[in-house]
Parts: C-alpha cells; sequence; structure tokens
C-alpha cells in the first residue's frame, strides 16, 4: 500500500489584511496598515497548489475562517444588532476588531501537529489543533479549525482528534511550524522534531529577551503523549533565543526538514550537535542528511528577509529534495547564490521552484506558513473528504469562487464595513458546499 504526504494549504479568506498584529514577525510589523489585495493573495495561494498538484504531488485544501469574528466581539462586551456591534468596535476599539477580522488561519502550518499512522501506538493518524496563545487574533481559531479536520478526517477508525492544549501561556502551542518529521519512507515509522522556544518550568533554561517565545518544551511533550508517540519516536529541541530576538518567530522561519533530509541554518538551534546526533540515531535505516547553511553564505537577517528557510522541501520519485521558495530569495542576491550552489553541489536538494507568495509574505508567511502536512495511507486518503483534495474541476471553481467573492483593495479601516461580513458569509457558505463539507462555521450553526 503506498502512502504519501498530502500538502494541505490554506486559502486566503475574503479579510486578508495587513493591520500589523504579529509582535516578532518583522514582515507583519512592518507592512501594518497597508492596502492588501485578497482576491491576488487567494489567487496566489491557489496558483501555487494547482502548480504542485500537476507535478504529481498530492494537494488539498484547508478552508478559511468566518471573520469577523462575532462571537469573540459580543464575549467582549460589543451589542446591538451586528451591525451595530461592527461600527462601536471600529470606532472604539479598532485593534480589537482588526484583531477577530484577521484572515491569519491561511498559515495552516500553524493549524494543527499531526502524527501519522505509522508513529502512534494505536495506529491512526492524529490532529491536535494549535491554541496560538501568544497571539490574541490567533488563539480564537482552533475551534473553527478542530471543525475543518473533524469534517475533513471524519473516520474514526482511520484518524483521532484531540482538543487544543490548555489555552495560557505553560502550554503555548504554534502547531507544525515547529514540527518536523523524519523518515526512510512516508509508510515505516519516523522520528518526530518538536522543537520549543523556552520551558515554562525549567527555568534554567535560556530564553529569549526581546521577543516573546511562542511554543513551550511543555505543549511538545503534551502533544507527543497526547498521539502516543513513544521515546524512539521523538527529539525534543530548543530553538537558539538569539534568532528568535532577531524575528525567528517559529522553528519554520529557520529550518525545514522532509524524509531522510534536515535543510537549517546553522544558528537555528541551541544545541545542533545533539540535535543532529540524536535524530540520527532514531531514524534507524535511513541515511540522514542535515544541510547546513552557513551563517557567513546567508545570515539570519537574509533568512528572515526572504524566508529561505520557510520553505517547502518536496520528496521526489528520484530520491531527490524539490525545495519551492518564494520570490523574495530571488531578490536577495547572497540567499539566491547559495541556492545556485546548492543545486549544482549535487546534495540532496536537486532543484529549486519559486513562487511569486507576495500577498502573504507582506504579512509574514511564505510557503511553508500556508501548507499543513499530513501523512496519509491509501485507505486513509480513500477515506479523507474528496471535495477539499486538489484537481483541474477545483480549481476551476475555486478561481471562479474567488473572482465572484473576493475584493481587490483592503485597508484595515475597511473591517467595520457590515457588507464585509455580509460577502464574507455568502462566500463561506457557497464554499461549503463546492467542497461537500458541511456546516463548519458559527454562522450556519446557529
Amino acid at each position: 500500500m503506498k502512502t504519501y504526504e498530502v500538502n494541505f494549504d490554506g486559502l486566503v479568506g475574503p479579510t486578508h489584511n495587513y493591520s500589523g498584529l504579529s509582535y516578532g514577525n518583522v514582515a507583519s510589523e512592518s507592512h501594518g496598515h497597508q492596502a492588501s489585495n485578497p482576491k491576488e493573495a487567494a489567487l496566489q495561494g491557489l496558483k501555487k497548489m494547482k502548480a504542485l498538484h500537476d507535478m504529481g504531488f498530492k494537494q488539498g485544501i484547508l478552508l478559511p475562517h468566518e471573520r469577523p469574528d462575532m462571537q469573540t466581539l459580543r464575549a467582549l462586551g460589543f451589542e446591538g444588532s451586528e451591525r451595530e456591534m461592527l461600527l462601536q468596535a471600529g470606532k472604539e476599539a479598532p485593534a480589537i476588531l482588526a484583531a477577530v477580522s484577521s484572515a491569519s488561519a491561511m498559515w495552516t502550518a500553524n493549524a494543527a501537529t499531526v502524527s501519522p499512522s505509522a508513529d502512534t501506538r494505536d495506529g491512526r493518524v492524529h490532529f491536535t489543533p494549535a491554541n496560538l496563545t501568544a497571539k490574541f487574533h490567533r488563539s480564537i481559531e482552533h475551534p473553527t479549525t478542530g471543525r475543518i479536520l473533524k469534517a475533513i478526517f471524519r473516520d474514526e477508525t482511520h484518524f483521532a482528534h484531540h482538543p487544543a492544549l490548555p489555552g495560557q501561556g505553560h502550554f503555548g502551542d504554534e502547531g507544525a511550524a515547529n514540527h518536523t518529521r523524519f523518515c526512510a519512507a512516508y509508510g515505516e515509522p519516523g522520528v518526530e522534531l518538536f522543537v520549543y522556544g523556552r520551558s515554562a518550568f525549567d527555568t534554567s533554561k535560556p530564553a529569549p529577551k526581546r521577543y516573546p517565545a511562542r511554543q513551550t518544551l511543555e505543549a511538545c511533550q503534551a502533544i507527543a503523549r497526547l498521539h502516543g508517540l513513544s521515546e524512539e519516536h521523538v527529539v525534543y529541541a530548543q530553538q537558539h533565543p538569539d534568532v528568535i530576538d532577531q524575528g525567528v518567530f517559529h522553528n519554520d522561519v529557520i529550518a525545514v526538514g522532509n524524509g531522510n533530509v534536515l535543510f537549517y541554518h546553522e544558528d537555528a538551534f541551541l544545541d545542533t550537535p545533539a540535535v543532529l546526533n540524536e535524530i540520527e540515531q532514531k531514524l534507524k535505516g535511513a541515511l540522514f542528511k542535515a544541510v547546513c547553511v552557513p551563517r557567513e553564505a546567508v545570515s539570519v537577517e537574509d533568512a528572515v528577509q526572504s524566508y529561505l528557510f520557510n520553505s517547502q522541501l518536496l520528496w521526489l520519485e528520484d530520491g531527490h529534495m524539490l525545495l519551492v521558495v518564494p520570490h523574495e530569495c530571488e531578490e536577495n542576491p547572497r540567499v539566491r547564490a547559495y541556492l545556485d550552489q546548492i543545486v549544482s553541489s549535487g546534495g540532496p536538494i536537486s532543484a529549486v521552484r519559486v513562487f511569486d507568495l507576495k500577498q502573504s509574505m507582506r504579512n509574514g508567511g511564505g510557503p511553508a506558513c500556508l501548507r499543513l502536512r499530513v501523512v496519509l495511507g491509501e485507505d486513509q486518503l480513500a477515506a479523507a473528504a474528496p471535495g477539499v483534495l486538489m484537481c483541474d474541476d477545483l480549481y476551476e471553481k475555486l478561481v471562479s469562487w474567488v473572482e465572484k467573492h473576493y475584493r481587490d483593495h483592503l485597508l484595515p479601516r475597511d473591517l467595520a464595513d457590515p457588507s464585509l461580513l455580509d460577502e464574507c458569509r455568502t462566500a463561506l457558505d457557497e464554499l461549503t458546499q463546492i467542497t461537500g463539507l458541511g456546516s463548519v462555521y458559527p454562522f450556519q450553526l446557529t
């Protein structure tokens, strides 16, 4: 039976905007309050999905969330009709309105942590939605994320779903952006690397001083327990606190792995030799290949500016890797030179594919942010909802859907426009019909 890595990309939502909400994310902060183009953002993401599908990779979509989040506004004391609530929030609390209107669920690398059945004790694929407690605008995502994942992966004989971890700082969890799986083949037992920025209980471990460390060791350990992972399948590694203070808010901004390859920056981890040794020792039967990018070739600043490591590392049929990078990598001369060098070196990364994702990049998310990797056997793939799996027909329907429903210009002040809420709901209601997922949004459940 064949086993596949399926990339489920987040479909950018109709309220995609630049409100500069993510402290510690340099791109998000620097583009705050500029005009966004939700239509272009969604089409850019779809173009990448379709291109990878056409190359033979398994590709799916995850749905955007209902925004603005009216339930959260009401819970925060805004009263009256929905129109009145939006106008009140826009006038009295625009920062709160921006937070409950964020389309950040598009970055599905933060949607959940997923462990494939080859690693888990009960032989099922396990999902835990991320609580994303570090940022208010993201902490409200996990209820809808959980419903969408359950709607796609319904069959309890194949899939196990856990609630998000307790929503406070001790168990801060940012999902797959800090999780990587290594294996000799997708269907064989692998090693799951959990990267954390700090420990909530062990204060002897160093921590960043400028920016917050969003992922805790305790969250990583809890997910490993929930997913039924044995010690031989798990490695915990601390992200270097100095790189967090330079804007590396998730591990996927400084390292990416797949199969038997880890592509990482020299300064990614606090104790790199120990991390590499443990992965190699536990990855039995596979020749582990660690590709280190030296700081002399690409600085941390270059990595943050270009999102070199926030790339997709895709396993080709010939055993080599394809690196999918944003256009910004071509614009940085040092990064471009390094990519030319690595492709010609004869190493495990044999090709680079560049995509224009500037709408996402301006808000701090590259190719890797936009996808959640789910390893599925043929029977598990057959049990997943077929309406979210990319094909020519779905692509054409989604492009038409975006062209019909999305605006091409949005400023943060437009979030108070009651018609935007109506537009969003109309679009999402139609999207659930296109994908066949049924009722997953609050406005459909009331």
